[in-house]
């Protein structure tokens, strides 16, 4: 294990004894926990590989639908600027199928409330059944609106919240529509830019060659597997970035102005008083001591990636494993590190 400490601020505990912690619950080749408190950043990294290849926080990981915070964040800035409007029928921008389909809009696309599916059905063998085939590599913006124009929403948009890889994926073709530029310059020059995340990119072919990506491997922990291409999916989970720049852009949503404070506002309150789930427009909200924290997490068929804030302590969490498992241990030990720093004496 290795931490890489900034001093804290007087009156305000040291973040790693808890970050040890929460490193010593994840079993991965490579784990990477990244606090920023007010600003100090502190690293802890390790894993199973007793010989990275390079320093692990300074490793490219895929942030998988993670990505789709960065594609809503882009949508609300459109929304702000007149470019689209949130509650507008998607069909000004789109072909949509008879039906409900007609009454999609972009902020039912954010929220996971269309209607839509989690994946086309032609994507169900690729991407669900033989998940390491990386069926999501061939799926071209054509193919994607051609499954669009034969589906059939489960019910009718904004009356239930389903999951959909698919609906994240439609804001890509969406936008581009909408402002009359390609997405990647859109998400590059209204978020990734205007951010200085320096170090974020959409998929792995984009790296500069000073730049090396994490492995991600299969559950057993060991068996290595090749990138994964989203290809018309990048929208809904084709970035990669790095510990230091995910804490960038925490960091900005930790000082909101514009969009970034849209983002933030809660849309959809489901469950009981006891079990409340809140999301806004594209982060899920617990409300914690002193105020909410906003996370989203994020997966690829072999790294998982967690991302969360609460403004009230301006403390962020960033954690990374190059192993997919199914209890997702990096997500639950960054969660509750989050909670457990919100919880303690934080920046004045």
């Amino acid at each position: 294990m290795t931490l890489r400490p900034a001093a804290p601020p007087d009156g305000t505990e040291d973040p790693a004894p808890l970050l040890a912690a929460a490193l010593a619950r994840v079993r991965a080749p490579d784990v990477v926990l990244a606090v920023s408190r007010d600003g100090r950043r502190t690293y802890a990294t390790g894993g199973t590989d007793p010989d990275p290849a390079a320093p692990r926080e300074e490793l490219s990981f895929a942030l998988g639908s993670l990505t789709k915070t960065f594609t809503v964040l882009l949508l609300a800035g459109l929304a702000r600027d007149g470019v689209l409007g949130l509650d507008e029928p998607l069909g000004a921008h789109l072909p949509l199928p008879p039906g409900h389909a007609r009454r999609i809009t972009p902020r039912h696309l954010a929220t996971h409330t269309s209607g839509l599916p989690r994946v086309p059905r032609d994507l169900i063998a690729g991407a669900v059944l033989h998940p390491y085939a990386n069926g999501y590599a061939g799926y071209t913006r054509d193919r994607l609106l051609a499954a669009l124009a034969r589906t059939r929403v489960r019910h009718a948009p904004g009356t239930r919240r389903h999951y959909s890889n698919f609906g994240l994926a439609l804001l890509g073709p969406a936008l581009e529509s909408a402002a009359g530029a390609p997405f990647p310059d859109l998400l590059a020059d209204r978020v990734l830019r205007p951010l200085a995340l320096t170090a974020t990119t959409l998929g792995a072919d984009a790296l500069p060659p000073s730049r090396l990506a994490a492995v991600g491997r299969r559950g057993d922990g060991r068996t290595p597997l090749p990138p994964t291409h989203m290809a018309a999916f990048d929208p809904a989970g084709g970035l990669l970035s790095t510990p230091g720049d995910l804490l960038t852009y925490a960091e900005a949503h930790l000082r909101p102005t514009a969009a970034l404070s849209d983002v933030q506002v809660p849309q959809l309150r489901r469950g009981s008083a006891r079990r409340r789930e809140t999301h806004t427009l594209t982060w899920n909200q617990h409300e914690v001591a002193g105020g909410p924290m906003l996370f989203h997490a994020g997966a690829t068929f072999g790294q998982q990636c967690f991302l969360g804030f609460h403004p009230a302590s301006r403390t962020a969490v960033a954690a990374f494993a190059t192993r997919h498992d199914r209890t997702s241990a990096v997500v639950a030990a960054a969660h509750r590190l989050l909670q457990d720093l919100a919880r303690r004496p934080g920046a004045r």
